[in-house]
């Protein structure tokens, strides 16, 4: 596999097998999906920056939390990779007005802007557009829906619930902290 889209299809494909899960990768290659950034300006906001972060939790998910006794490598793929789902077709290239230090000159550089064309919320986004192909089960869509932790808006008791009665959700949200904070340092430019 030479690159981070060949490294996720290869994952989803040797993973993921539920009925629906190739339409569902059929959707996702018609999309910005792998060529989309993470974020406008924190972690991954780079091209390609979404496919990036999907498969570095997955990496960081199997690493610190798979229990092959009591955790499912297909639930596991499917959090990892999809979490995020709901940032296709999400974000914008713009450009603006920086100037540049060393030649005092002012120069349109690109960045990202969002342009959310169905604001549904950031979980429950990625947990709708996952269904409207595949079943996920409900520790999954728990996983999915709370995986920003208190980050997200509402939550209240409802994320201290699901926390306590799904560990899957406790392990998605710890792995895309990780992968946020600590593993993708340095992949926050964006590049053309």
């Amino acid at each position: 596999m030479n690159n981070i889209k060949d490294e996720f299809i290869g994952i989803y494909k040797e993973n993921i097998s539920r009925q629906g899960s190739d339409k569902l990768l059929e959707w996702i290659l018609k999309t910005d999906f792998f060529t989309a950034p993470a974020s406008t300006k924190f972690h991954c906001a780079c091209e390609s920056g979404l496919v990036m972060h999907s498969v570095s939790v997955f990496n960081t998910l199997m690493e610190k939390h798979f229990d092959e006794t009591s955790d499912n490598i297909e639930s596991f793929a499917i959090c990892a990779l999809l979490h995020d789902l709901c940032k296709a077709q999400f974000y914008k290239t713009s450009t603006r007005n920086v100037k540049n230090e060393e030649t005092g000159q002012w120069e349109k550089v690109p960045y990202y802007t969002i342009e959310d064309s169905f604001p549904y919320g950031h979980g429950e986004k990625s947990v709708f557009l996952i269904e409207r192909f595949m079943r996920l089960k409900i520790d999954e869509a728990m996983a999915i829906r709370w995986h920003m932790g208190g980050f997200d808006d509402g939550g209240g008791y409802s994320i201290s619930q699901a926390y306590d009665k799904y560990p899957l959700a406790v392990k998605l949200h710890l792995a895309d902290l990780e992968s946020t904070y600590l593993r993708e340092k340095g992949t926050s430019n964006i590049r053309k």
